[in-house]
């Protein structure tokens, strides 16, 4: 199945957006309008089990790459510059080692290469907590999550993804289920031996630690030609945190290239 795209910009200078966890295309559109005058098409794309795009029980990175690869034949793409965040990283990062010919620049957003333990069960266990059938206003839900997550930008990034089915009835975008059943896949990580031999770019937040100077040797090892920058004042949430730096260092990265 195709997956849901929202396309800003034209031409032939593609980008291509992989969000994280919970996120959606949706959360990178103030990037994509920022993009655009600088004449880049940017493609804004839901994974399988997020945003608009189709649900499935079956959630894996074998799986994200696949649906990649499909989005980018039907839609006759054969060059781009590939962007991850987190999640989006690591599809991305799969995406790269056994489809280099697709991309011309990889950008990895506050992930590695490597497996990470799970710790996403505070958010399953608050969006588990409650029954969307018995509550009528999104003021409701905030209460509801309010009482496991006390990150305020967290709460609200999983707020974004509620939405009114009919006039009267709330559900989230996600695909909650799957993804609780598939969280250790997340966790995964990158399997392919092969190597990305173009131009890479690690982003790291400063305060995070999602990438460690341990690392390095990893991401070297699969992306060769990798650098590895730290946006100031920033978490995991880079592009949130530091929205000036980190959109500044992008487009400095992939202007060099066209």
């Amino acid at each position: 199945m195709l997956l849901h795209s929202n396309i800003i910009g034209e031409g032939n200078n593609i980008v291509v957006i992989l969000h994280g966890l919970f996120g959606s295309g949706d959360n990178w559109k103030t990037y994509a309008n920022k993009l655009k005058p600088e004449g880049f098409c940017i493609h804004l794309i839901d994974q399988r089990n997020h945003g608009r795009s189709f649900h499935s029980n079956e959630f894996n990175y074998d799986l994200l790459v696949k649906d990649l690869k499909y989005y980018l034949d039907h839609n006759k793409i054969d060059n781009c510059v590939l962007i991850g965040h987190s999640m989006g990283g690591k599809t991305a990062m799969n995406f790269a080692l056994q489809y280099s010919r697709y991309v011309s620049d990889l950008i990895i957003i506050d992930i590695a290469p490597k497996r990470y333990p799970i710790h996403h069960d505070k958010i399953i266990e608050a969006l588990a907590s409650f029954n969307l059938e018995s509550i009528s206003s999104r003021r409701e839900v905030d209460q509801k999550l309010s009482n496991y997550i006390d990150d305020i930008l967290l709460k609200n990034f999983l707020l974004k993804n509620l939405y009114w089915i009919d006039k009267n009835k709330l559900a989230f975008r996600f695909n909650l289920l799957s993804l609780s059943n598939n969280i250790s896949n997340v966790g995964e990580r990158v399997k392919h031996e092969s190597k990305f031999l173009n131009n890479t770019l690690f982003l790291k937040g400063e305060y995070s630690n999602y990438i460690d100077d341990n690392d390095k040797t990893e991401i070297t090892k699969y992306f060769p030609k990798a650098s590895i920058l730290t946006v100031p004042d920033s978490n995991h949430w880079v592009h949130v945190d530091n929205p000036d730096n980190f959109f500044d260092t992008i487009l400095d990265f992939i202007k060099d290239k066209y």
